[in-house]
Formats: C-alpha cells, sequence, structure tokens
C-alpha cells in the first residue's frame, strides 16, 4: 500500500511517500480503507519529537516507533480482529488510528464510531481530535452551563471552530477571538460577539468570563485572569512557543500550580479519543448543531505541503488528507 513514511524526527523534509506492507492488527483493532485524514498540532509534534517529553511518553526516543504518522481517519472497515464486536466490514466508520497517512490503517475499535450519515469522508476525517479536544474542555473542565458567557481564543482553528459551535450548542453566550481576515468565518459558526485580536482586548476589564478557553494564544496567567470572573475557569488547551523541552507547557504547569489558591480554576488536559464522545459529536453533527469546517483538502502525496500550511497559521478550520 501507498504511505507517508518519517524514519526520523525532523521537518516535513523528513516525510516520504513509499510502498510498505499493510498493517497487522490486533484481536481488539479494526483494519480501516483510509478514505480521508485529517492534519492537526499533534502531528506536526509527533514529527518533530518535540517538545522532547513526547519522545518519553512512548512515541520513540531517537525515532518515531511507528514510521508512519496520521491519527484522525474517516474510511471503510476492511476488516476486524476477532474480538471486535461494534464493527463489520463494509461499515463506514470516523475516529482515531495509528499510520492514517496511508491506504491502510489499524484503529482500536473503542476510538471509532459510525461515521455521520450527512458528511462527507473529508469532513468526517477531521473530527475526532479537535471535535473531542473541544467538547472535553467545554464540558468536562470548563463545566460550561446555559446562560453561562463564553471566551474562545483561537475560535478559527481546529478545536476552535468546534469550540464555538459545542458552546452555542450548549446554550452559553460565546465571544470570539480570532484575526479579522477569519472574522467572517467565526461568524458563520454562531459566535455571539467577535473580538479581532490586533484591535481589541479581551482582558480590558471591561467583560468578565464565567469560562475562558484559551486555544491559540500564549496569553500570560495574569492576563487571562483578568479577564475571568472571580470564580470562573480557565481551559488552556494550546499555545506554543516552540521550546525544545517544554514548547509552552511551562504555562499550563503554572496555572496547575497556582489554582489551589485562587478562587478562580485554572486547569489543562489531555484530551482522548474515546467511542462515547465520538458517538455525542456524531448525533450533534447529523442534527446541524455541528459542522466541520475544512479549509483545504491535499492528496496523499502533498502531505508535506498541509503540514506546513497548518504550521504557517494560515488554516481556518481544519485540514484533510484525501487517501
Amino acid at each position: 500500500m501507498r504511505a507517508i513514511v518519517q524514519e526520523h524526527y525532523g521537518s516535513t523534509d523528513a516525510l516520504r511517500i513509499r510502498d510498505v506492507e499493510q498493517p497487522e492488527t490486533a484481536h481488539d483493532e479494526v483494519l480501516v480503507r483510509v478514505r480521508a485524514a485529517g492534519v492537526d498540532r499533534g502531528v506536526w509534534h509527533l514529527m518533530t519529537g518535540r517538545p522532547y517529553p513526547v519522545r518519553l511518553a512512548g512515541y520513540g526516543l531517537r525515532a518515531p516507533k511507528n514510521p508512519v504518522p496520521g491519527m484522525d481517519l474517516a474510511g471503510v472497515v476492511e476488516a476486524t480482529g476477532k474480538d471486535v464486536t461494534g464493527f463489520r466490514p463494509g461499515d463506514e466508520v470516523f475516529g482515531v488510528g495509528t499510520g492514517a497517512f496511508a491506504e491502510y490503517a489499524r484503529a482500536p475499535q473503542d476510538t471509532l464510531a459510525p461515521k455521520p450519515s450527512n458528511l462527507t469522508f473529508e469532513q468526517a476525517g477531521v473530527v475526532a481530535t479537535s471535535g473531542t479536544a473541544a467538547l472535553q474542555a467545554l464540558r468536562d473542565h470548563g463545566q460550561v452551563e446555559p446562560g453561562q458567557s463564553v471566551l474562545v481564543i483561537g475560535a478559527s482553528g481546529g478545536v476552535g471552530t468546534f469550540a464555538v459551535q459545542l458552546a452555542k450548542a450548549g446554550g452559553a453566550e460565546v465571544t470570539a477571538v480570532c484575526s479579522a481576515s477569519k472574522v467572517d468565518l467565526v461568524r458563520s459558526l454562531g459566535a455571539d460577539r467577535i473580538m479581532d485580536y490586533e484591535r481589541e482586548d479581551f482582558a480590558d476589564g471591561r467583560r468578565h468570563y464565567d469560562v475562558i478557553l484559551d486555544i491559540g494564544g500564549n496569553s500570560s496567567l495574569s492576563r487571562l485572569r483578568r479577564a475571568l470572573a472571580p470564580k470562573g475557569r480557565l481551559v488552556i488547551a494550546g499555545g506554543e512557543t516552540g521550546g525544545r523541552w517544554l514548547g509552552g507547557t511551562d504555562r499550563q504547569i503554572r496555572a496547575r500550580v497556582l489554582s489551589p489558591f485562587v478562587s478562580q480554576t485554572l486547569t489543562t488536559f489531555i484530551s482522548r479519543a474515546n467511542h462515547d464522545d465520538l458517538m455525542i459529536l456524531k448525533r450533534m453533527i447529523e442534527d446541524g448543531k455541528v459542522t466541520p469546517i475544512v479549509d483545504r483538502t491535499y492528496p496523499l502525496s502533498e502531505v508535506p505541503k498541509a503540514i506546513r500550511y497548518l504550521e504557517e497559521g494560515h488554516a481556518r478550520g481544519k485540514i484533510a488528507i484525501a487517501a
């Protein structure tokens, strides 16, 4: 099968398209004929091996343990392991697997769900990681309730576009922060108020929010807290500094350390795709409450180009790979 292969950590120059063996699946895994895959920031981290703790997390110290990158996918079940009960060959699925930048990928049955009936494969292929992150950030960590005010920083990105829609679907009043060139996109998602971060300061003291979801910024904790209600909740789900060791996670660490000593809740998290949350996203998508935003679709051979486009910060919503 054709696949993107990476034999060492590095830039997109480390990626090559090659013919490789079809992956073998474990007893609880599904073999998926990939029709589309998604590109997210996690792909970049695993490609570069940075920050370095990524390597210590089991992805390989000197080189990627799995040479075929890619996680988000949508496709058709080709075969199932003997312990798989929820899927059979021919089923259309979406979710998270291993080696999604290929014609075939393997995935645990617990990180897959039936593909939303109203989505193309390209749309479904970009949902799992970003959609799950937005859902878990707002529901589990922000604990958003109807009528609350929610500030989404980085509203035009992959997680942000899902977060705006999910917060609105949950009955919140949503203020979205993005660049001027992306205002129309964010407005179409249903945001009640939009702030151009180059012209407006969300921390000017005029408004305070019950929940702040910081996805795309690197604002200091003191600045974020100025915009947060006295009993509000701050959820940090992003922010990159490019550092080799911490890569921006130092801000998350400081938030956790400070939180017990202030009236506000300051937290961060690592999202995990799972069948139940994918089913929630599937139902909301089919009910018209959430729509994945696909900026561009690249063929498998142009994965390096797609990752560079993401790196440069141009993407509005998600980037898809057509396998």
